[in-house]
């Protein structure tokens, strides 16, 4: 499930990295390539890419899911009988809840046809196979929360980062020791309230940009 909170998500699922999976179906040679992506542009750019690598397969099948102010959800047969190819790509991406990715799947034909059923699971599994090389991470949305403590203070609040998992962007050490924090959304105003708790208000705290980290490896 996308989690949404205040029309704003606040966390998804994409690919890790670019990646390739191959696998063949009676004779036919299907490739996978995968990669996470921010625009449509970028998305093109990489069909555009993988069809002059693979002029001469039979068919290079795509799909690509963008979630921003809107979301964008494209897919193309590639000449392969309609509903039997893109479709079933873009249906494993949205079945495994994913986003800002595209897939393409070249096939080089073999000889045998597979039929629509036949071409439905093969294009279906190759594309899981990309994914699957591609590995799946959950981005969540974080606060950028600047804190400046001083020495004394500054192990307790490390402790709280660490034990929350929370991720420290950088830090300086000064007369005072400034943090740069990035604290999940919904975990914001409890945290400052600990951090002056702990400081006995001793402290200057300052919220920077939001931005979306990587929290789970799956």
């Amino acid at each position: 499930m996308r989690k949404k909170y205040d029309g704003i998500q606040m966390q998804y699922k994409t690919v890790l990295k670019e990646a390739t999976a191959e696998m063949e179906e009676k004779k036919s040679r299907f490739i996978a390539n995968v990669k996470p992506i921010n625009s449509e542009e970028e998305a093109l750019e990489f069909i555009n890419n993988l069809k002059a690598k693979y002029w001469d397969a039979t068919h290079n099948v795509y799909a690509y899911y963008i979630s921003g102010e809107s979301i964008i959800q494209r897919f193309s047969d590639d000449g392969e009988p309609s509903g039997t190819a893109g479709m079933p790509v873009l249906e494993v991406i949205k079945r495994m809840e994913l986003q800002d990715l595209v897939v393409v799947v070249t096939r080089y034909f073999g000889g045998i046809l597979l039929g629509a059923a036949g071409l439905v699971r093969a294009y279906s599994k190759s594309a899981s196979l990309g994914i699957e090389a591609a590995g799946i991470i959950t981005k969540k949305l974080c606060q950028l929360v600047n804190i400046i403590i001083d020495y004394s203070t500054f192990g307790k609040i490390q402790n709280k980062i660490m034990n929350e998992g929370y991720t420290i962007k950088d830090t300086l050490y000064a007369q005072d020791v400034e943090l740069s924090v990035l604290v999940p959304l919904e975990d914001v105003e409890a945290f400052i309230e600990y951090v002056n708790d702990a400081a006995n208000g001793n402290v200057l705290i300052d919220l920077g940009k939001k931005e979306y980290v990587t929290v789970k490896l799956t």
